[in-house]
């Protein structure tokens, strides 16, 4: 059940469909709206796209975790994370939406 992943490719595709800029200013676009996302992301600031979602960074504490397989203990450095939650918006749009061919309902 291989689903299409959408790529920077398809995104600059999709501006130049919609918008009229060229090929190149398309991908420049689509670079510039990523490029600032991850900037804003990695000062530590919440990045909020209105009927979309929220992408923020959480810190997260050090602890003591265990390797599965051997049961040792292992130390996990405190580190940052990226949480995304995703709008009521977007969430009634995908719940709206048939599941794909080939997926269950259930799912």
């Amino acid at each position: 059940m291989a689903e299409k992943t959408v790529t920077r490719a398809d995104l600059s595709e999709a501006v130049y469909q919609s918008v009229g800029l060229s090929r190149n200013e398309s991908a420049d676009l689509v670079e510039s709206v990523l490029e600032e996302i991850a900037q804003s992301l990695v000062r530590g600031e919440t990045v909020k796209l209105s009927s979309f979602g929220s992408f923020s960074v959480r810190h997260k504490g050090g602890r003591i975790g265990r390797n599965p397989k051997t049961g040792e203990e292992v130390p996990i450095e405190p580190r940052r994370v990226l949480v995304f939650r995703p709008s009521h918006v977007l969430k009634d749009q995908i719940n709206r939406q048939p599941p794909s061919p080939g997926r269950e309902a259930a799912e």
